[in-house]
């Protein structure tokens, strides 16, 4: 590929013919660069562009920054007499996280990724003020009440049967209602705190 002298670029991940289709990533500063990160532990082909070339040097010790993280946990874990006790480490992929935890990590953060999520579920899901991740598949969540469910109440809305959802409270904000009547009429402005996995709690009206 031709290159003028402001743009430098770098491909990487797998061969043209092993995979279809791939991504582009214009501009690698931190946001950029996760994105890249991600996609390469997805197996995805990418080509990184951006005018800085040492923001294009920095992608390419993505791996070895990643083996330094898995040896340094072994070290401290593993090593003969090590008084180590508890070692938390920080990941940049799910692969990556997975690793750390095989080799013994106690606790490993995720912070982009954590980000990411965040900004991922409030540009397509505007209603979700909070959640909290039960396991890989259910949630505790705190949602604006939908413009669909104003002036009905829980009995007419009947969410565990028609959504497959539990409403664990609701009410204003501040001052919720734990385990609200079947009579209770959700106004506009007020919040529900719900229960159930993510694809249950994604089909909800205005999420």
């Amino acid at each position: 590929m031709h290159t003028t002298g402001v743009t430098q670029w770098w491909q990487w991940g797998a061969e043209p013919s092993a995979q279809q289709g791939g991504f582009a990533v214009i501009g690698v500063g931190r946001f950029g660069s996760s994105v890249c990160a991600e996609l390469l532990r997805s197996g995805a082909d990418v080509l990184a562009i951006d005018q800085s070339q040492r923001a294009i040097d920095e992608l390419r010790q993505i791996d070895a920054a990643i083996e330094a993280s898995i040896t340094a946990t072994l070290i401290c874990k593993d090593a003969p007499g090590t008084r180590v006790q508890q070692v938390i480490a920080r990941a940049t992929s799910d692969l990556h996280l997975k690793m750390l935890q095989r080799v013994g990590a106690d606790r490993v953060v995720f912070p982009s990724k954590m980000m990411g999520q965040r900004l991922g579920m409030e540009l397509v899901r505007p209603n979700l003020l909070e959640q909290l991740r039960l396991d890989d598949r259910n949630s505790i969540e705190e949602i604006k009440v939908p413009a669909a469910f104003i002036g009905q109440s829980l009995r007419d809305l009947n969410l565990r049967k028609h959504y497959n959802i539990s409403v664990l409270a609701a009410g204003p904000a501040g001052a919720l209602h734990v385990n609200p009547p079947a009579s209770h009429v959700l106004s506009e402005g007020q919040l529900l705190v719900v229960m159930g996995s993510g694809e249950a709690l994604r089909s909800l009206p205005g999420s």
